[in-house]
């Protein structure tokens, strides 16, 4: 039978929509679902403050009732406007290997992006850059992260075939910690602390971060204007991201880098113990159990920490301040038993992040891509 595309409409089938990845990568022993309240929570309205500044609509796609597909479209009007363009994005994107399927879910947001005046189409995004992004192209056979998308390796033949191009890559390493830090670092970072009167900031508790919170995003406003489709965060969202990502945090795993004269951040490095394995084995879900191995996994000696986010003001760039996170963290690491670390996705054209890695042992072992394509009233 054909297929029947459906807009989401309803919490149920919300529910339904954020199922659906769980249900159709059930076995594969690379995937890491997302919890379903977190992802219903994106998606709502009512709860992201995300949708002051963007449109979307999700789309389910059915065969004989059956859900086959899902796929949301986006339009994030404040990056638009930073980045003088009128491009739509498609993202949360599931579907089984049948170009029927795909052809309908995609023709779904095209006809939608079309209709709000939208002329180009790209992605997988997501509302923000603090959201998931870029679809796997190389290293299906690696394990995911909490911070990334797996999909299978056809997802990108059906995007190419449909007539999506590249837009961006993002490179993903596995790094190696060192037994000690690197000698070049310490030397460097002792000069950087005081040439520019810069200290490392290290913290207890959620009470002790929580009035760098603030300057910390900030920073990440910054330092993140120049990449890729990225937007400056509302205050609404910084408070958002705040309220939900402080009480998770594992505190001798974040350092911040501030200026002395002043305690402005300067730079910021955040890290988490990898949560791969808790949350495949919660299956989307905080209960009956999956609380239990995602408290487990947050206070374990871990194998393998996940750089969450990190990045440092433009003005301080290329001047050596990477060094004091280096510095601070390693230690850190061998401390608690690490043996290496994710990188999670840094765009391929990002030869600065890249080349910090120089002085370390990794490999590159993932690929993702945005994907593109122009619209017009015959696609």
């Amino acid at each position: 039978m054909s297929i029947v595309v459906k807009e989401v409409s309803t919490k149920k089938e919300l529910r339904e929509f954020v199922k659906f990845s769980i249900d159709l990568y059930k076995d594969n022993p690379y995937y890491v679902p997302e919890l379903i309240t977190d992802e219903m929570e994106i998606l709502s309205k009512d709860k992201n403050p995300a949708f002051e500044l963007c449109d979307a609509v999700c789309f389910l796609a059915y065969r004989d009732g059956k859900i086959v597909g899902r796929i949301a479209g986006i339009i994030n009007h404040s990056s638009n406007e930073v980045w003088k363009e009128e491009y739509a994005r498609f993202g949360f994107v599931d579907f089984i290997d049948d170009a029927e399927v795909v052809d309908a879910l995609f023709s779904a947001v095209e006809k939608w992006a079309l209709e709000k005046g939208m002329k180009t189409l790209h992605g997988p995004l997501g509302f923000t850059d603090m959201d998931n992004e870029g679809m796997l192209v190389d290293g299906f056979d690696q394990l995911g992260t909490m911070a990334t998308i797996y999909n299978y390796p056809y997802y990108p033949v059906h995007m190419e075939r449909m007539g999506f191009v590249k837009d961006q890559d993002w490179h993903e390493f596995k790094i190696y910690i060192p037994d000690g830090v690197p000698e070049k670092h310490l030397r460097i970072g002792e000069i950087v602390k005081k040439k520019y009167g810069l200290q490392v900031r290290k913290f207890k508790n959620a009470k002790e971060i929580m009035p760098y919170a603030q300057r910390i995003f900030e920073a990440l406003n910054a330092a993140f204007a120049p990449l890729y489709g990225f937007a400056p965060l509302s205050q609404k969202q910084i408070d958002y991201y705040v309220k939900k990502y402080i009480p998770m945090l594992r505190f001798e795993l974040v350092t911040v880098i501030i200026r002395e004269e002043d305690d402005a951040v300067v730079g910021f490095g955040i890290s988490l113990p990898n949560m791969s394995k808790a949350l495949q084995k919660a299956r989307g879900s905080m209960f009956p159990f999956g609380w239990y191995y995602l408290f487990k996994a947050l206070l374990s000696k871990p194998k393998v920490v996940d750089l969450y986010l990190a990045g440092v003001l433009p003005e301080y760039q290329g001047k050596g301040v990477n060094a004091l996170l280096f510095n601070d963290l390693i230690p850190v690491y061998k401390k608690i038993g690490t043996v290496y670390a994710e990188s999670n996705p840094e765009l391929e054209t990002n030869n600065a992040v890249q080349a910090q890695w120089d002085y370390f042992k990794r490999e590159h072992h993932k690929t993702r891509r945005a994907f593109i394509k122009h619209l017009t009233t015959e696609n």
